[in-house]
């Protein structure tokens, strides 16, 4: 089970990711393509061009730490990005349809309160 202090922002790379990166080539990829520098925080998702892997970072406070996983069967469905975009920002209930394999066009949210920006 993944864990993570919340609220943090999760940035999903749209970008296909040579997933052999470690640390420092996921870190360095997050800073030329993401909004924002990894030791600052948040959650940072990195998928290969197949999308039948899936590579995760972040910083917890002491030390960068990477989730991997590997789909035995089937691919990540990412969300619809134009072409210009490098990244897409997540809530945690989009990272964990993301990595559960859950169909997201199909996926419908039930009417609930948001506070305006």
């Amino acid at each position: 089970m993944l864990s993570l202090s919340l609220p943090v922002q999760i940035f999903l790379c749209v970008l296909p990711t040579d997933i052999r990166r470690g640390f420092d080539g996921l870190m360095r990829m997050a800073e030329e393509h993401l909004p924002q520098n990894v030791l600052d925080g948040g959650l940072f998702v990195f998928v290969n061009r197949r999308r039948d892997r899936v590579k995760l970072l972040s910083w917890d406070g002491d030390g960068l730490c990477i989730w991997y996983k590997r789909l035995e069967r089937g691919t990540v469905e990412l969300p619809a990005a134009s072409s210009e975009t490098t990244h897409v920002t997540l809530t945690a209930t989009e990272r964990a349809r993301l990595l559960g394999g859950i169909e997201l066009a199909s996926a419908k949210r039930r009417k609930r309160y948001r506070r305006s920006a």
